[in-house]
Formats: C-alpha cells, sequence, structure tokens
C-alpha cells in the first residue's frame, strides 16, 4: 500500500468540533525522495523505494553514493519500499499529502525499550495480593511454574521476567486529524510506537 517514511515530533491534544480533547501525536513525513524503481521485468514484482533523512556524504558507502546519484539526490538515512504507487519516476518528491484528513492508516515503528523487566510490570501480574503470611520479600513474585519431572523445562512463550520493549510494533485504524502540507506535518489521533524524533512509517 502507498505510505510514507516520517519522524515522531510528539503529542499533543486538539478540539474536536463537539468540543472533546482528542489526544494525537504529530509526526514531520516527507519531503520522501524516490531513489528506485523497481519493475516485474527486472525485479520479479513492482515497488517504489524512496528516501527520507539527510546522511552524511563521508558516513555513506560508496555503494549507496552511487545509487542516490543515480536518483540525482543526496543520501538519505532512512530507506523503504512501498507497492500502490502509480506514475512515479526517479527522484520525484513524495508528500504529506498522498494522505487526506479524515482516512485511517498503519504506523509502525520501534517501540521503547525498557530493559529487564518483571513479570508484574511486562505481564500485568498481581503478585501475592493482599495476603502476607510470611511472603515478606514475595509480593511481586511470578510463583511457581509448574515445572517438575515433566516437562524438565520451560515452555516457550511462558509469562516471566525478560526484556522488554525494542520491538517492532505497528499500530492500525489510527484516523488522520489534519494534514499541514506546507510543513510537511501529519496529525494522527491516537499514540504511535517509538520516542520522539524517531523513525515511523505510515502506511494506508
Amino acid at each position: 500500500m502507498p505510505g510514507i517514511i516520517g519522524r515522531k515530533i510528539g503529542m499533543t491534544s486538539i478540539y474536536s468540533a463537539e468540543g472533546k480533547a482528542m489526544p494525537c501525536t504529530v509526526i514531520e513525513a516527507g519531503p520522501c525522495i524516490v531513489t528506485q524503481v523497481k519493475t516485474q521485468d527486472r525485479d520479479g514484482y513492482e515497488a517504489v523505494q524512496i528516501g527520507f533523512g539527510e546522511r552524511k556524504e563521508k558516513n555513506t558507502p560508496n555503494a549507496l553514493k552511487g545509487h542516490f546519484k543515480k536518483a540525482n539526490t543526496t543520501p538519505k538515512s532512512k530507506l523503504a519500499e512501498f507497492k500502490g504507487f502509480a506514475d512515479l519516476n526517479l527522484g520525484d518528491a513524495v508528500n504529506v499529502d498522498v494522505f487526506a484528513e479524515g482516512e485511517f492508516v498503519s504506523v509502525s515503528g520501534t517501540s521503547k525499550g525498557k530493559g529487564f523487566q518483571g513479570v508484574v510490570r511486562r505481564h500485568g501480574f498481581g503478585g501475592v495480593g493482599q495476603a502476607t503470611h510470611g511472603q515478606h520479600n514475595r509480593l511481586r513474585a511470578p510463583g511457581a511454574i509448574g515445572a517438575c519431572s515433566y516437562p524438565a523445562r520451560v515452555f516457550k512463550g511462558m509469562r516471566m521476567g525478560g526484556q522488554m520493549g525494542n520491538k517492532r510494533v505497528m499500530m492500525e485504524n489510527l484516523q488522520v486529524l489534519k494534514v499541514l502540507a506546507e510543513k510537511h506535518l501529519i496529525v494522527i489521533k491516537g499514540s504511535v510506537p517509538g520516542p520522539k524524533g524517531s523513525t515511523v512509517i505510515i502506511q494506508k
């Protein structure tokens, strides 16, 4: 589906026509430059590769320098492929006006990393609860996991402590509230994954 690469600016809130405050995320999306057009004959499928963000020339490998030179553009820091675009040529710009106010989009990004967390924060366990009875240091513990002579191992997917966050996440069916094409900004209802300044991909 058609889409664009953007950078998360932060969250704010705007008021609806009924006077209700709606939380929303502001994303700087584009302008993205078409760096490659893939065709059925040459690549086996049809897609458009676009680039976003500037990258220093000295930090760009020679192979990528030639890749961007073909598109007559400066080195880009982020690349992504999208299907569904029509009549785009090498070097064309894709702007935020590919989206319209009121339509629904999907936004994907890398969630904030929270390090190693226990079961209360990671899975919402309640601990021992209000019953203390000698449990002076077990209030937030996971308890027994039921492993004995069978299965003699821990099943995959067992809810235990571990790494939390820092994963690829997609939020679907988020409504576009505003499109500010002259400032390359798009305002989306709700939250999107990642911290401020992180790269996100918006798709129809």
